[in-house]
This record gives structure tokens, sequence and C-alpha cells, in this order.
């Protein structure tokens, strides 16, 4: 049984089941125990039963909140855009532009994924919104895509930025756990909903060029057609490592990868807490 600092500790053993938070949905999964400690780093640890027909062959990771604390720099970024091109929603009374504050960007990542899709889903609740970009809210479908693609394009400048800064670091373990589990022999993935370019430039910046260049397989949201909670990356990563669904493990940190848990029933998933969050998910 080979152990890494991550954060919750985690053991792994016979299959149980889990269900998702505030529904009846079950769904098959190893059973996991989580241990949290004050401090936002955890051990990670993983066995799994002979009797188990299950036997783990690749760690798949995302890549925000779980390689990387970045919940705060995306929202950071977003802000940031919304400033610079003066967005504000019809539904506003604040008297300055659209700010998505902590409370309610955790919620909403922890509902939305992917970055576009968040914005169109906020902008359908809240109102189209006015900017320097349009003097009034765009009223078709052209006009509002690229209101989304210069918002995000220049959010995603913006959060690249904040990335090469230097101050930005790896979660604790996460090196750790990828170096131990390519000694073991398993193969390593990482699978973002977000921009490639973005997720590159984290990667070659936090893990390293040499890690990043040694991944069997890295596949970003310009790689698939459909966001999370559906299970499209995570099946398309399987099926170019080679290894069958229930043969990876996928270390996912929002609820939205819980619910493609869900969806995919043989791909497992350690869910931690986030800053606004402090529930245990256990079995």
């Amino acid at each position: 049984m080979a152990s890494s600092t991550l954060a919750p500790t985690l053991s792994l053993s016979t299959k149980s089941h889990c269900y998702l938070p505030n529904t009846k949905h079950r769904f098959s999964c190893p059973r996991i125990k989580l241990f949290y400690s004050k401090h936002r780093s955890f051990s990670v640890s993983a066995s799994a039963s002979a009797s188990t027909s299950n036997s783990l062959q690749a760690l798949i990771f995302d890549c925000d909140g779980v390689i990387l604390e970045s919940e705060h720099l995306h929202r950071q970024a977003y802000n940031d855009a919304f400033v610079h091109f003066n967005v504000r929603c019809p539904s506003s009374s604040s008297p300055g532009p659209l700010n998505w504050d902590v409370q309610f960007y955790d919620e909403l990542q922890n509902l939305i994924g992917g970055g576009k899709p968040k914005m169109r889903w906020y902008f359908k609740e809240h109102g189209w919104p006015k900017s320097t970009l349009f003097e009034t809210p765009p009223t078709n479908d052209e006009d509002r895509a690229k209101l989304i693609d210069t918002l995000q394009d220049w959010k995603t400048e913006r959060y690249k930025e904040i990335i090469k800064s230097g101050t930005v670091k790896p979660r604790p373990g996460v090196l750790r756990l990828m170096d131990e589990a390519r000694d073991a022999g398993k193969k390593l993935a990482v699978c973002s909903a977000a921009t490639k370019s973005s997720v590159i430039l984290c990667l070659e910046n936090l893990i390293g060029i040499e890690r990043f260049q040694g991944l069997d397989c890295f596949l970003a949201g310009d790689d698939v057609k459909e966001k999370k909670p559906s299970p499209s990356i995570y099946v398309t990563a399987s099926k170019k490592l080679g290894i069958s669904e229930k043969d990876c493990l996928v270390v996912e940190d929002s609820v939205i990868g819980l619910q493609v848990d869900f969806l995919v029933l043989s791909i497992f998933y350690i869910l931690r807490y986030n800053q606004s969050n402090y529930m245990v998910y256990a079995v």
C-alpha cells in the first residue's frame, strides 16, 4: 500500500455505495474514509482487497482545486474581466461592475463546469449585461457568443498572468503522489474542463515540464464537446490510456466531479472540502 501527503486521509477498499449530496441518487464506489486536518493538505493511501475485481491501473487528476488551489485565482480573473469590460447586469443592485463574491463563486463552480458555460448560465439567470463591448445587452445568439468568447479570452490571459507571477504553488503532496504512482507502474493523466492553453501553463509551472511531458494522457475542455457533469472527458481519457474506466481512479474536488461519477459508475472520486463548505463525504 502506497501513501502520500495530499489532504484528507483516504483509505480505499471494497465497494460500497455513495449518495450525491442533497439527493437520493446512489452509486457504487470504493469504501472510503476521509479525515480532515486543519491545514489544507492531506494524506492519501489506497489499497484494494484481493477479492475486488477492480485493479487500479491509472490515476487521473483534475487540475483546478486538485493540483492547485485555484478557485480564488479564477474568481479574481473573472472579476478583473468584468471590471475591464465594465460588465453590468440589469438585475444587479450594485453601482459597480459585476463581481462574484467568494460564497457565490463557490456555489457556481460546483454547479456549472467550464468557464463559458458559467457565464452563459449566469447571464441567462440574471439578465444579459451591457458592457464596453455592447452598449445595450446583446439579444441575438451571435452577439451573446461574441460577448462570452471575448470575456473568456481576456479572463484566460489574466489567469495566465497570475500563474506566471511565481506566487502559485501546487498543493502539498501532489507531486509526491504523482511520482509514487509512476514508480508503482501506474499511468498518469490530467483532465481539466479549463481552456487548454491555461491548463498547459499551470502544469508546466506547477508540476514541471518533465512531469507534464511524461503524462500518459492530457485533456482539456477544448478536447471534448460536453463539459462536466458529462463523463465525456474521463471516458475519452480512459480510451486514450487503453484502460477500462473501472480501473481508473479519478482525483476530483467538486460536486460536479461527483456527479460525473454517478454517470460513470466505475470511475471513482475523491471529493475534498472547499473553503466555504466544510462537508466531509465519507462512506
